[in-house]
């Protein structure tokens, strides 16, 4: 029968027991049960060492568990820009103090520090793959593209390649390639270089649009190549629009322009919005591109995703309806909310071993973690006091190093005991103010203004975030090499000129800085709900 059931002695009595009750209730699966698992397998031979590894470094328990491990204390300014070398045992920083520092991230210590030559601060350092970790290219606030190369012994030297008119932001290298890299900068010109000439070839200005010809050029922010297919290359800066190039379309002889796109990216809401920009770029290992837009959101293209080539079409886009606007996604396009990027030039970037989290810093000194297949935010950490402008992943472990307007760098390992949650009201979003790009070529008093209000970070009532024990431990530690004698430091102070985005709001028509001081003060703004030290205290 199919609905017996057995009987159980009870006090002298037989009562009727259900098969279901006799059923053990089963618990829910979690990331420990996972990883007995992938062990046993991997002992039976079922899980190769590598995707062990992966799976491994992917978790989601590790993304909960990172923590700070130590700060590297060395520069004199704000951390511009931080990257590895390709084996990942060497960390490369440059800062508004003008120098470049090599890094043995593990133990603290400082393997090289040199002054790059810039005259402004620098705002990218790269070691070039295949170089042994002695040819590094630099960008920086100047527009100077400069080269340094590393002896065996004696004085580095650097030496000046080109020059952009205005300030460079961005480089990139092509992978595996020890001599091609691409720059950008705010005169819209993209630069490719060879470093077995030592020369730099122009190959075009970047030009908004057809219908905004008024605009002139668009100030670059941002470059980035396509690991799978180094050919190809997108750019970014005072418009929406991300374009994308083929560097095989270029005629070297200049028997034809090179301007024009092969594709663009931009999500369907956002075309004709004259008041974006971008900041940051950077593709995954499997060619997906991830867009920072400043006082906006960030968006994933899987390859496919883009608008095309036909600029007409595209702008036609931004005439459809509202029902057909309405879906911010776009078409598949994922999106990623709940950081500020309004202040500064800020980097985004992918994380895993199979790049399967997208990380970003943020204005209220956070970094942001999310995860990239549903986009669900699930880590945010306190990095800062003040804004994080780079997140760095490490090549081959989990780790990531961060850097900003503070002095030092970070790096985070996931080392905690206990698994993190994200803060009680972390849901309460800035609301977003719509800011233009102002004008980077006369830009001295937003320069200022910026270096008032976030330089005074070296005064005594200064405190960093994480474990104080962690801020002198570099004190101690001397450098392997260094070209320059501590006495050329105080030569060398800061000129104070920073490395932001002027931004002005469009509806205010007085002094721009004091229009700034609104934003630099927004945890005490109502619009902005809750301030920034209640965010803090809830998370603790």
């Amino acid at each position: 029968m199919a609905n017996s059931c057995k009987l159980k002695q009870q006090n002298g009595k037989r009562i009727p027991v259900s098969s279901s009750s006799r059923m053990p209730k089963k618990r829910d699966q979690t990331s420990i049960d996972t990883a007995v698992v992938d062990i046993c397998r991997r002992e039976f031979g079922r899980l190769s060492t590598r995707n062990f590894a992966n799976r491994l470094a992917a978790s989601e328990d590790l993304v909960l568990r990172f923590e700070l491990l130590k700060k590297l204390n060395k520069h004199k300014g704000c951390v511009n820009t931080v990257s590895f070398n390709p084996v990942g045992d060497v960390l490369v920083s440059g800062s508004d103090d003008r120098k470049v520092i090599l890094w043995d991230w593990e133990t603290g210590n400082v393997n090289l520090s040199f002054h790059s030559g810039h005259n402004n601060n620098i705002f990218q350092a790269k070691i070039m793959p295949g170089s042994d970790d002695r040819s590094i290219v630099t960008c920086a606030a100047d527009g100077q593209v400069r080269h340094a190369v590393i002896p065996e012994c004696g004085v580095v030297e650097t030496k000046l390649l080109a020059k952009h008119q205005g300030r460079a932001h961005k480089l990139a290298s092509e992978p595996g390639s020890p001599h091609i890299f691409y720059t950008c900068g705010e005169d819209g010109l993209v630069q490719h270089f060879d470093l077995r000439t030592g020369t730099a070839t122009e190959l075009f200005s970047c030009l908004p649009v057809t219908d905004r010809s008024f605009v002139g050029i668009i100030n670059l922010n941002s470059i980035a190549i396509d690991p799978r297919n180094p050919n190809l290359f997108v750019i970014a800066g005072s418009d929406e629009f991300t374009r994308l190039y083929d560097i095989r379309r270029y005629k070297w002889d200049g028997s034809s322009a090179f301007g024009k796109p092969a594709d663009y990216f931009c999500p369907k809401h956002l075309i004709g919005d004259e008041n974006l920009g971008i900041t940051g770029l950077a593709f995954s290992d499997q060619s997906e591109l991830a867009v920072s837009y400043c006082d906006e959101s960030i968006y994933v293209f899987s390859k496919g995703m883009g608008l095309g080539s036909d600029v007409n079409a595209i702008l036609d886009l931004s005439m459809a309806s509202d029902s057909e606007m309405e879906n911010c996604n776009g078409g598949g396009i994922k999106v990623y909310k709940g950081h500020r990027n309004c202040v500064t030039v800020k980097g985004v970037n992918f994380f895993g071993p199979k790049c399967e989290y997208v990380v970003s810093g943020s204005d209220c000194g956070r970094m942001f973690i999310w995860r990239k297949s549903d986009s669900e935010l699930i880590r945010v950490l306190e990095a800062d006091k003040q804004v994080v402008n780079c997140i760095e992943p490490h090549p081959h472990i989990s780790m990531l190093a961060s850097s900003g307007i503070e002095q030092d760098i970070k790096i985070w390992t996931p080392t905690a005991l206990q698994k993190a949650t994200l803060p009680a009201r972390i849901d309460k979003v800035f609301e977003p103010r719509r800011f233009r790009f102002f004008p980077y070529f006369d830009s001295d008093s937003d320069d200022e203004y910026y270096s008032n209000e976030y330089h005074n970070d070296t005064s005594s009532n200064h405190t960093d975030s994480g474990d104080d024990d962690d801020d002198d431990d570099d004190d101690d530690d001397g450098d392997e090499y260094d070209d320059e004698d501590d006495d050329d430091d105080d030569d060398e102070e800061l000129d104070e000129e920073d490395a932001t985005f002027g931004f002005m709001n469009e509806d205010v028509n007085e002094d721009p800085q004091e229009d700034y001081s609104e934003l630099f003060d927004s945890a005490s703004n109502e619009e902005y709900g809750d301030s920034l030290d209640d965010f803090r205290d809830d998370e603790q």
